[in-house]
């Protein structure tokens, strides 16, 4: 039987994390996340159909040739990662330091746009709706700008639609107070 927490270990915590919290500029954490959107990730990487990242070639090479037992076993593997290990490694090192006033405009942004409705009010998602909270900033401004602009692929324009008419300062703030929540974002 294949042991996918080892298989993790040696393929996937150089980048992000051994607990699912990474240290790399733009490279996401997958702490917290849960396995059906994880393994609808790893079939688009797989498939070519994942291009809204400058890292998107590095990781369909590395799934194109996962079979779809790898797909549920790396998902199910990414999925047991604690979310508490988004809080494991000081913020800093992740994000820059929290800005009250772009927090606010980014709590205000989130509450405008209804971010909670699916990504939960706690911001952790859920089933094929990823976490946000705690994230790190960077990889989430290249998302929403990816959601935006259309690069991105979602399972429904929701998320187009939700970032419609939002400025590039306003997407930045939106990222800002999203990577600093945490339990309910606090």
């Amino acid at each position: 039987m294949v042991d996918y927490g080892e298989r993790y270990a040696a393929t996937c915590a150089a980048c992000h994390g051994s607990e699912g919290r990474s240290e790399l500029p733009l490279v996401p954490s997958l702490a917290g996340q849960h396995s059906f959107y994880v393994i609808t990730q790893l079939f688009l990487f797989r498939d070519g159909r994942r291009n809204d990242h400058p890292l998107s070639a590095a990781m369909s090479a590395l799934a194109k040739g996962l079979s779809d037992a790898d797909l549920r076993g790396y998902s199910e593997a990414i999925a047991r990662l604690p979310a508490a290990a988004l809080a494991a490694v000081p913020l800093e090192q992740a994000s820059p330091p929290r800005d009250v006033a772009r927090f606010e405009r980014g709590r205000q942004l989130a509450a405008a746009h209804r971010c909670g409705s699916c990504h939960g009010a706690d911001l952790a998602g859920g089933g094929q709706v990823p976490r946000l909270g705690g994230q790190r900033e960077d990889y989430l401004q290249i998302a929403l700008k990816g959601f935006q602009g259309g690069t991105r692929l979602g399972y429904t324009p929701a998320m187009n639609e939700a970032l419609s008419g939002l400025k590039a300062n306003d997407l930045e703030d939106l990222a800002h107070y999203l990577a600093q929540s945490l339990n309910n974002g606090q």
